[in-house]
């Protein structure tokens, strides 16, 4: 008998990554937030949902910094049998023609509603599996094109079957978060294929009624492809066939394509992801849900117990926020006071730079990418002296990792060190390194404003600043992703670029960085050094009018409006 209850309606919700807590390294940035998030928000909504990723038994990676910027990984071991519960789901997948054993341990996501959202974490490594196929789930985007796409076979397909195995017969609603979980719809048209006869739109039909599709990538080099003879030779003959007649992928497995093709409800992280992902599939009818973040795991501890004094039920219903409009600003600014005091002192005793609680603090977390542009702030390095010099103290505060294989974002940290040296003491720069969730609330909540520097339109959408907003920490970002749909230039930020011109698909370097420029000597610093309580007003706002909207409990309700409903 299988050891899950079958619940009514459930939501099966499919992501390759899900940060779940601190100490389970099965995240790597931003994607797995937004699903951890979502699992979180679903739990406190009450809604009947069940969550699906892959058990990584080393992580992503720890990451350790030399003293010029290198960046070394290292296994992250976690005790999985200690954080997990073992189940008796098990199943088979055929992968590169052998069958692979897929067991799955569980994990409870419980809400404040008292519901409990499991989230199934599947495990190859399994005694009676080749030695290979018992790695496939060790480490997150590990390994060459064949172990990624081997992974996403025990993901999409494996999911499906470990969700029979235990009990959970009628999912209403498989949810793709991203491409990476595709083949599960591919498993599914297997199944119709069968049912029909052989009935290709009759089995399209059935298969769309129970797929939603999120996309979250905004250029076409990020959707995830692979070699038609690679799938060929990964793809059990089933799923092969399967993929050839639904007839749309001619040139590669296109893992977004098959996502599109077989759901009913597509959309986009933001308005302007959407727009951008329409452009690229313009056969396709793509909506937006603008993403956000789980308000009370992203609220610092200091602003809880104030939003539990002024606001309360804001963990129960995240619009209510807006009243933040009546705290007192002296209490906001000593509970933002508080919160930097953490951010400095992490910083002091992780790296030895000695931060100054009363200097402006920039704050700048997230993964190491070119497209993210973490040195745009040092394009003229000599002006941003000369600010420093002339308005006021600056320091700022760096975080992320680079993907073991991304030269670029590995060179981008070094060329960051090599500024944290050249730039003091008029600029001091901190770099901390192993970038996690506990990490990421400490900056997020301690920085006086939160910096976002992406090339549009790569940002499909960003959830940092978000974070930050939760913890009344205003954004300087450039105007793409979720900032877009901000619009009060000056009350909760301000935007590196001009809205009047409307979105760019390219913006130059230069240009952007002098507008960057621009805003801080004009306008920024002299209004934190020289009006504590027109920023502490700014603070209130940011909180009251973007942590208010952009979190996830608003976001997984448009879901269920919108995604999970039938149709």
């Amino acid at each position: 008998m299988a050891d899950e209850m079958l619940t009514p309606r459930i939501i099966a919700y499919f992501s390759m990554e899900v940060a779940l807590e601190n100490r389970v390294p099965t995240y790597s940035g931003g994607l797995g937030v937004l699903a951890g998030d979502a699992l979180r928000s679903a739990a406190d909504l009450g809604l009947p949902l069940v969550g699906v990723t892959l058990l990584y038994r080393k992580g992503y990676f720890s990451q350790r910094l030399d003293d010029e910027g290198h960046q070394h990984e290292e296994p992250w071991e976690w005790p999985v049998d200690e954080v997990l519960q073992p189940t008796d789901g098990r199943c088979r997948v055929k992968v590169e023609g052998r069958q692979v054993i897929v067991r799955a341990w569980r994990y409870l996501i419980t809400g404040m509603s008292g519901v409990e959202v499991p989230v199934l974490l599947l495990d190859t490594d399994v005694e009676g599996n080749d030695p290979y196929d018992r790695t496939l789930t060790h480490s997150l985007y590990g390994g060459d094109e064949r172990y990624r796409l081997c992974q996403e076979v025990i993901l999409g397909v494996g999911g499906v079957r470990i969700l029979r195995a235990l009990g959970y017969m009628r999912v209403a609603k498989f949810h793709m978060n991203e491409g990476h979980a595709a083949l599960l719809a591919l498993e599914l048209f297997t199944e119709e294929l069968t049912r029909t006869g052989g009935q290709r739109e009759d089995a399209i039909g059935r298969v769309k009624r129970m797929c939603v599709f999120t996309t979250h990538t905004p250029v076409p080099a990020g959707h995830d492809q692979f070699p038609l003879s690679l799938a060929e030779g990964v793809l059990s003959p089933d799923h092969w066939d399967a993929l050839r007649t639904l007839g749309c992928c001619d040139q590669a497995l296109n893992m977004t394509v098959v996502g599109l093709h077989l759901s009913d409800y597509v959309n986009g992280v933001t308005k302007r992801h959407s727009e951008v992902s329409r452009s690229l599939f313009p056969e396709h009818p793509i909506g937006a849900i603008t993403n956000g973040v789980h308000s009370a795991t992203w609220t610092a501890p200091v602003f809880r117990a104030l939003y539990d004094r002024h606001i309360p039920g804001w963990r129960e219903e995240n619009s209510s926020l807006r009243y933040a409009l009546g705290i007192p600003l002296e209490v906001i600014r000593q509970a933002h006071n508080e919160a930097k005091q953490r951010l400095i002192k992490e910083v002091n005793d992780r790296v030895g730079v000695e931060f100054d609680q009363d200097a402006f603090t920039l704050g700048f977390a997230r993964r190491a990418a070119a497209y993210k542009r973490p040195t745009l702030l040092f394009h003229d390095p000599d002006r941003l002296r000369r600010i420093a010099m002339q308005h006021g103290p600056l320091q700022v505060v760096f975080a992320g990792k680079a993907h073991p294989n991304d030269e670029e974002g590995k060179a981008l940290i070094q060329e960051i060190f090599r500024w944290s040296r050249e730039l003091q003491p008029e600029v001091k720069i901190a770099y901390l390194p192993n970038y996690d969730m506990e990490l990421g609330l400490v900056l997020t909540a301690g920085s006086d404003l939160w910096l976002n520097t992406p090339q549009p339109p790569h940002e499909a959408s960003g959830t940092s600043g978000m974070k930050a907003a939760h913890n009344g920490v205003p954004s300087l970002s450039a105007l793409d992703g979720w900032w877009l749909e901000v619009p009060l230039e000056g009350v909760t930020g301000w935007a590196i670029g001009s809205r009047d011109r409307g979105p760019s698909l390219e913006r130059p370097d230069d240009e952007d960085a002098q507008d960057l420029y621009r805003k801080l000597e004009e306008t920024i610093l002299p209004l934190y050094y020289g009006d504590p309580l027109r920023w502490a007003e700014l603070m209130r706002l940011t909180i009251a009018l973007n942590a208010s909207f952009f979190n996830t409990q608003r976001m997984v309700q448009q879901y269920v409006t919108h995604a999970y409903r039938d149709r």
